[in-house]
């Protein structure tokens, strides 16, 4: 048994990079567009929260900062692919409106301030989700005429609070993918190497905002999907405690089991703006959570893990990432005086195989992948890998697969139920170790942003970010400066239930301490 596993790991990771060597001889032959320069204008450098401020006490006008932003989207987004469809027009008319209000006087400045509390910003929306008068695809061709007659409630939320929405950014294929890219409206490039990925399914919204064409935005995340991208963009991103922030108006929706699973939440260019946000799309939810309680760093207990074990199925981590993860601990424990603590916590190593058999739990028996992906009529996911190799398809072949590994993995229940329970277990050691008061340092994927495609050869990297969904937990992605080619590093701060305040707590510190969002140089 053990000569099996070794040629199993030997045949499985000879595979992959055997692909990934194929992938860089193409890229070779690749032209993508040059990395966009960094934001030149000084309002496109300040926090959603600061501008609020400005604008409510007429020190700003928002037709000039909605305009700021409109002119950065129309810089960079002919080489990146990230908003897929704008609203500029209506954005302009109802910044006007805000002009109007504020100049108007009608209302004071602390009056706005609690019904608008971000008056007259722009921000960006998750093609994924439903925006009045934007397409609502998630990336499907069968869909690629519908336009949303509403808006999702974390939308609504949003637009009551004052904010401005730009347009809808681009995602992976029905949402279940690391790389953005799809047959509606292409791939979306990065910021920092257009080379390189923006990660999935909320690519687009993290790109845009590493560009600086975004000052924040709306994520959805059922496997990393808000993590992933903002550590592949250099910025911000926070999947709340499970049940905080309402899904609905989001398609594909989640079903059974996975509703517990996916979680819509804030994507932001700087930590101080993610506790606002994510009050405004929590709603009356935020009162579970303590975002308003003071917060004392050095009163905490750290922990540090710096890969999951020794998964068969992921990539080794990094060494810059690796590198990176240990000057934070050393910058805690000298800046802090506290002890981060090491720690090996066994069931990690199964975190790819945790996330599949809870993504297919009886309680999911609801529409399959196919299903989606044929818009519920028959759809063969063998037969669509034919017609894919010869160009047929309207799928991707990432969409594809997970179709094909989806009847596969319903058909293992005696290892399904294995895993069923080492996530109990796993969520209940988590808990324990960390309680009310403790924060696990964990990388936020093995490797840093790789070239487009290359997510084909290692397919289960997300796991790193996925096994979170699965125990619920809270997780603030933060950018952690660039690495020596100029791609972003970054870290996963993680918390037990309902302690999302420790980790945004954290990230503003590390914001302050550290730095942030690094705006890409264009070189």
């Amino acid at each position: 048994m053990h000569i099996l596993n070794h040629i199993v790991i030997f045949t499985v990771r000879g595979m992959s990079y055997l692909f990934l060597l194929l992938v860089r001889l193409f890229s070779v032959f690749s032209r993508d567009p040059p990395c966009p320069g960094p934001p030149l204008d000084s309002l496109l450098l300040i926090p959603a929260t600061v501008l609020a401020e400005k604008i409510r006490r007429g020190e700003l006008r928002s037709t000039v900062v909605v305009q700021a932003y409109i002119s950065r989207i129309r810089q960079v987004n002919s080489a990146l692919n990230a908003v897929v469809c704008d609203r500029f027009e209506d954005a302009l008319r109802e910044a006007k409106s805000v002009d109007d209000l504020v100049s108007s006087g009608s209302e004071n400045e602390a009056t706005i301030r609690e019904k608008f509390p971000f008056l007259g910003v722009p921000f960006t929306v998750k093609e994924a989700f439903a925006l009045q008068g934007m397409p609502n695809s998630s990336g499907l061709i069968c869909r690629s005429q519908l336009r949303s007659s509403t808006d999702a409630v974390v939308v609504a939320r949003l637009k009551s609070a004052g904010g401005i929405p730009l347009g809808v950014t681009n995602c992976s294929e029905l949402c279940m993918w690391y790389e953005s890219s799809n047959n509606v409206y292409g791939k979306t490039r990065n910021p920092y190497n257009p080379q390189h990925i923006v990660g999935g399914s909320s690519g687009g919204e993290g790109c845009i905002l590493g560009a600086g064409g975004s000052v924040f935005g709306v994520g959805s995340d059922i496997g990393g999907s808000i993590r992933m991208p903002a550590f592949f963009n250099g910025i911000y991103g926070h999947k709340p405690t499970s049940g905080i922030v309402p899904n609905e108006g989001q398609f594909p929706d989640a079903q059974g089991c996975r509703t517990e699973f996916l979680c819509t939440g804030p994507m932001c260019r700087y930590a101080s703006d993610l506790p606002a946000v994510l009050k405004v799309m929590a709603g009356d939810g935020i009162k579970k959570l303590s975002l308003d309680q003071e917060v004392s760093l050095r009163k905490l207990r750290f922990f540090s893990m710096e890969n999951d074990g020794g998964s068969i199925f992921v990539s080794h981590v990094d060494k810059e990432l690796v590198q990176a993860q240990r000057q934070l601990v050393e910058h805690l424990e000298r800046e802090l005086g506290v002890t981060v603590q090491p720690v090996s916590i066994y069931n990690l190593r199964y975190s790819f195989q945790i996330w599949s058999a809870m993504m297919s739990l009886d309680g999911n028996k609801g529409e399959s992948f196919a299903d989606l992906m044929s818009n519920n009529s028959s759809l063969w996911p063998s037969w669509e890998l034919i017609k894919w190799m010869f160009g047929l398809s309207n799928h991707t072949l990432p969409a594809i697969g997970l179709a094909l590994t989806e009847k596969l993995a319903n058909l293992n229940v005696e290892g399904n139920a294995r895993m069923v329970k080492k996530a109990r277990n796993l969520r209940q050691e988590i808990s324990s170790l960390l309680g009310d008061d403790g924060i696990l340092i964990y990388p936020s994927h093995p490797k840093i942003a790789p070239r487009h495609n290359e997510p084909i050869a290692f397919p289960f990297n997300f796991a790193y970010t996925g096994i979170f969904n699965m125990l619920g937990v809270p997780v603030t992605q933060c950018p952690l400066g660039l690495s020596q080619s100029g791609l972003p590093l970054g870290i996963q701060l993680v918390a037990s239930h309902y302690n999302d305040h420790l980790t945004l707590a954290l990230a503003q510190y590390l914001e302050k301490t550290i730095g942030g969002w690094r705006p890409p140089t264009g070189a």
